[in-house]
């Protein structure tokens, strides 16, 4: 936090950005405060945390949102933009990070900020886990540090990237205990979404899709159990027995059940759903272990827990929603097996020895949605490695 006006003076014995590059990723930009104080420092804060720490230090508000502001999401998708078009637009390490933080963020605040505050802006950046965009165009770490420039110069080789101390040591531990087993990721991936930052969805929510998820998982297996002999189950009778999956239901979900003979494709797809509601069960404490990703799940257990429990109010008592702690490493680790299966694919290679690419896949894309990875829903969610 030393030093950060030495480090911005730069930034301001250059002309600002014209018109035409404000309005290319500034849209839905806040004003510009008003005071009396010309020498204010203005710095759009861009923070990944979800609880904001207190404004401590004297400042001019010139505007703050979250993402309840309907205006918000496609601001940052516009940041996005502009990160991706500085200098020649190849992705570089740090525009990489730059985007990633800029698809978590979950505040953004407009401040006016004297010289002599600069340093207390340091520090409250740092806890918001913020980025700083300042007039001249460039993204700077919380110490003033330039991420990237507006003109694709090189940046700042101390600069820091804009994840929280908890997510660097989970990152840490994950890579340690794979090694343990064999498997060693990239050291480049870069951490994942961290406590202070999650906002986890809610148990009944969970519960909800868990049941939707076990719904269409039997439905295909049934169908394809028709493709040899007998009827398959109709929805009407899987509904009788799972009365909390209808409701739950996704429009994709909703479509497999109604078609009378989905493809094969789509019977394939959906008979793997049983995975991700195995891990939904995990994170709700209805299942007491999560295997290593290296065979398909049971089964049997699977439906057995959901059915016995009935309805959404039966899992809901029995359900010991596990630490927050628990399932972030969880999405840690099989993020990061999830790249080594990827990486064999790309080079036309079997997964390798003790990892079962399919259920990695369900197992990554439910715990994203559990986290709400980029804001999406269920049918949208993606699963980047």
């Amino acid at each position: 936090m030393k030093n950060l006006l030495t480090r911005l003076k730069t930034a301001f014995s250059k002309p600002a950005p014209g018109p035409a590059r404000q309005q290319e990723h500034l849209q839905h930009q806040p004003h510009e405060p008003q005071s009396d104080a010309a020498e204010e420092v203005l710095i759009n804060a861009y923070c990944t945390v979800w609880d904001l720490p207190a404004l401590d230090f004297p400042h001019t508000l010139a505007g703050r949102r979250d993402l309840s502001d309907p205006e918000l999401a496609p601001h940052l998708s516009g940041f996005v933009g502009y990160v991706l078009g500085r200098g020649d637009g190849q992705m570089t390490r740090n525009r990489y990070h730059a985007m990633r933080h800029i698809q978590r963020v979950q505040q953004h605040l407009s401040l006016g900020i004297a010289p002599a505050q600069l340093d207390a802006f340091a520090g409250w950046a740092q806890r918001a886990n913020a980025i700083a965009f300042l007039t001249d165009g460039s993204i700077r770490d919380p110490q003033g540090r330039i991420l990237l420039d507006a003109d694709g110069a090189e940046p700042d080789d101390q600069a820091a990237l804009p994840y929280p101390q908890q997510a660097w040591q989970r990152k840490q531990r994950s890579e340690q205990a794979l090694a343990q087993r064999g498997f060693t990721p990239s050291a480049s991936l870069p951490p994942l979404i961290s406590e202070p930052e999650l906002r986890m969805r809610a148990p009944d929510e969970i519960a909800a899709r868990a049941f939707a998820l076990l719904a269409v998982a039997v439905r295909a297996e049934s169908l394809n159990d028709a493709l040899n002999s007998g009827e398959p189950l109709t929805p009407e009778q899987l509904f009788q027995r799972l009365p909390a999956a209808q409701a739950a239901l996704t429009p994709n979900e909703r479509e497999f059940m109604a078609t009378a003979q989905p493809s094969e494709e789509a019977i394939a797809k959906f008979g793997w759903r049983y995975e991700a509601a195995y891990l939904l069960e995990w994170a709700l404490g209805l299942v007491d272990v999560l295997p290593f990703p290296d065979a398909i799940c049971d089964v049997p257990l699977t439906s057995r827990t959901l059915l016995q429990a009935g309805d959404l109010q039966g899992a809901l008592h029995a359900a010991r929603m596990r630490p927050d702690s628990e399932i972030l490493d969880a999405l840690d680790q099989h993020y990061r097996l999830h790249w080594i299966v990827r990486q064999a694919q790309v080079q036309q290679q079997p997964a390798p020895a003790g990892l079962n690419a399919d259920v990695l896949m369900e197992r990554h894309h439910a715990l994203n949605w559990l986290v709400r990875f980029e804001g999406n829903d269920w049918d949208d969610v993606d699963t980047p490695t």
